[in-house]
């Protein structure tokens, strides 16, 4: 929409336009049966018709461009392009012009004009031509705002303005799920939106991890010796209101993940990067902000499991290992004791000395066990004492095993 101040009397004329792409010239086919009473008249006149594609006559999309009729819709990401002329309609020498282009939005004003240096004159029906860029970055209502200032043969300065008012629209919907693993890995789900009316081609959905993470894509399918083919196809379009799910899994760098306390509270994980290409290859791209989760707590001491076999022979000895990890700010002096189950029997010296574990410090444990049971068992029982503070923490059901027979019989 225009909104312009009183009309003046001025030597100068300003124009803006908007710069689009074209789009494809789209028609209604109107075709009948040779039976009914126009005949092959209508099927003549599609072919006839320069817009429509020969062969493919009754398909809607031609082979013609359309200039834009309107000024279209705006959205977050894309490039916004206007093309501002100033035409001298007099037949004066006009002199000391200054043509600037601003764009007001709700939170700054932003100086667009390619150039802020004054034309010296401007003779009779010639005209100042600029184009200007920029990456739309908020929401709402933007103003562009064209001042022209300039001088006339007898040194009266003249100035005026013309306002631009438009809107700039949402295009996707993000939203993000967190998943936090028995380990130190996070599962990250980005689920995105078309919410246009129009598809998208999805160029790049990428996450940049935070400092502290490594960062692994598991949207795509790979093969032995070849690169991975996409989840999504090897056309990864996005029509109108249609949603995607991207997955990504993170992992603590190592210098990170030996020091129990850095991660903890609310963490930050990085940021997705999405670019999409709309029409003929208009290109957009959106960056979230740095996205945050909680990290899973874990108490004063922490037992994770390193190694662990997913299937073991019935009344037969498999090993463990465990990882057991000091997350609290004191020293601690840590005694094992392994509890037995009706499933689950531990070998080995219940009531150890572990000794002394400092904040933040880890150590490892081999340990043996045999099931008695069939089937799918749970691995519980293990139990850590802290002498000083006579505090004991209990660790049942931290991984699960499948137990199966050590011979088949085979009846003859």
């Amino acid at each position: 929409m225009e909104v312009n101040p009183p009309k003046q009397e001025h030597l100068l004329a300003l124009k803006v336009m908007r710069l689009t792409k074209p789009t494809l010239f789209t028609n209604i086919p109107v075709t009948c049966e040779d039976r009914d009473l126009p005949g092959d008249l209508f099927n003549q006149l599609m072919k006839d018709d320069p817009s429509t594609v020969n062969g493919a006559e009754t398909l809607m999309l031609g082979e013609m461009l359309t200039l834009p009729q309107n000024f279209g819709n705006i959205f977050l990401g894309e490039t916004f392009s206007s093309y501002i002329s100033v035409h001298n309609d007099s037949n004066q020498i006009v002199k000391d012009i200054l043509v600037k282009a601003d764009l007001q939005t709700s939170s700054q004003r932003l100086n667009l004009s390619a150039s802020n240096a004054t034309v010296a004159e401007l003779k009779s029906d010639c005209c100042i031509d600029d184009v200007i860029h920029h990456e739309v970055k908020e929401i709402g209502t933007h103003i562009l705002v064209c001042a022209v200032s300039y001088t006339t043969q007898s040194g009266e300065k003249m100035y005026f303005r013309k306002f631009f008012k438009f809107q700039v629209l949402k295009p996707l919907d993000v939203k993000t799920k967190f998943y936090n693993a028995e380990t130190d890995k996070v599962f990250l789900e980005a689920q995105i939106q078309n919410i246009t009316t129009s598809p998208m081609f999805m160029e790049k959905v990428s996450l940049e991890p935070s400092m502290m993470y490594n960062v692994v894509e598991l949207n795509a399918v790979k093969q032995a010796g070849e690169e991975g083919v996409s989840t999504f196809g090897s056309r990864t379009y996005l029509q109108p209101m249609d949603t995607r799910q991207y997955l990504y899994c993170l992992k603590p760098k190592q210098e990170f993940a030996e020091k129990a306390g850095i991660i903890k509270g609310v963490t930050v994980i990085g940021k997705l990067d999405i670019v999409w290409k709309t029409n003929l290859g208009e290109r957009g791209r959106l960056q979230t902000s740095q996205l945050q989760t909680m990290a899973p707590g874990y108490g004063d001491v922490r037992l994770s499991l390193e190694a662990i076999p997913d299937t073991v022979n019935l009344e037969e000895p498999f090993h463990i290992t465990c990882k057991i990890t000091n997350c609290s700010e004191r020293t601690m002096d840590l005694v094992l004791e392994m509890c037995n189950t009706n499933s689950i029997h531990w070998c080995g010296v219940s009531g150890r000395q572990l000794g002394k574990l400092n904040p933040s410090s880890s150590l490892y444990l081999a340990l043996t066990l045999l099931s008695s049971v069939q089937g799918l068992q749970s691995v519980s029982g293990l139990r850590l004492t802290d002498t000083f503070l006579k505090r004991t923490y209990e660790y049942d059901d931290i991984a699960q095993v499948c137990v199966v027979s050590s011979s088949i019989q085979v009846e003859g």
